[in-house]
């Protein structure tokens, strides 16, 4: 007998990106009205999204009890199969040409200063770090952890920088309250920019190009976790 289980199991199978709830559902209810054209009964299974999340939750229970060597996770942008990071070794072996992104001390503390006072600008920045950033400004914009949010509405309107919905997927959270200590880290003060100033001469040319204020597009790194093997129909 097909459940509604089974069905979302097979969906998240099939996909090669996170499904959300509100997803899952309308594919029901696209495979249920083919159904009642067809006479089809097999198809005609409906849910809301509360019934698909309580079928989530239990996927993922169950997964975790028997032990697999994948696990459901609810990310950012919705629930995925993935492997368990006890098996990366051998996975990877499968992506030779794919390294997991590494990124530097600076770097890291720079996203992290981002993360937790979001939006923020590069002089703000600085003032905590007490060095320039530009460089790495610039390569977590590369790498899509960052983007500009827009411009300060201060003297000089310097651009504002805050995280990506990439950023939550790297490090495996659902929204940025899940950072640890986020509210105490959030209000702590912290040094500010004495004077904000127009973006000058030595920002790199790719920021200062960026005037549309678009997302930029993530990099072909790998986070961590991987899909499991698919196997063709």
């Amino acid at each position: 007998m097909v459940t509604l289980k089974a069905v979302i199991e097979a969906m998240l199978f099939s996909s090669h990106k996170a499904l959300t709830p509100k997803e899952i559902v309308s594919v029901l209810k696209a495979a249920s009205e083919l159904a009642d054209e067809t006479t089809s009964g097999n198809a005609g299974l409906r849910a809301g999204e509360g019934e698909v999340v309580a079928a989530l939750q239990a996927l993922a229970r169950e997964y975790t009890e028997l032990g697999r060597s994948f696990q459901l996770l609810e990310q950012a942008s919705g629930w995925q199969l993935t492997s368990r990071p006890d098996y990366q070794v051998w996975v990877r072996q499968l992506f030779p040409e794919l390294r997991p992104a590494r990124l530097s001390t600076p770097a890291l503390e720079t996203l992290s200063i981002i993360a937790y006072r979001q939006p923020i600008t590069k002089a703000d920045i600085e003032a905590i770090r007490g060095v320039t950033v530009d460089g790495i400004l610039q390569k977590l914009l590369d790498s899509g952890l960052i983007k500009i949010a827009g411009r300060a509405e201060i003297p000089g309107r310097p651009l504002l920088y805050e995280t990506t919905q990439h950023f939550l997927e790297h490090f495996g959270l659902r929204a940025l309250n899940e950072l640890p200590n986020i509210s105490e880290l959030r209000d702590l003060p912290l040094p500010r920019a004495k004077e904000a100033a127009a973006p000058s001469a030595s920002v790199p040319g790719a920021i200062q190009e960026t005037l549309d204020l678009s997302e930029q597009r993530p990099s072909n790194e790998q986070t961590g976790t991987t899909a499991p093997q698919k196997i063709p129909s």
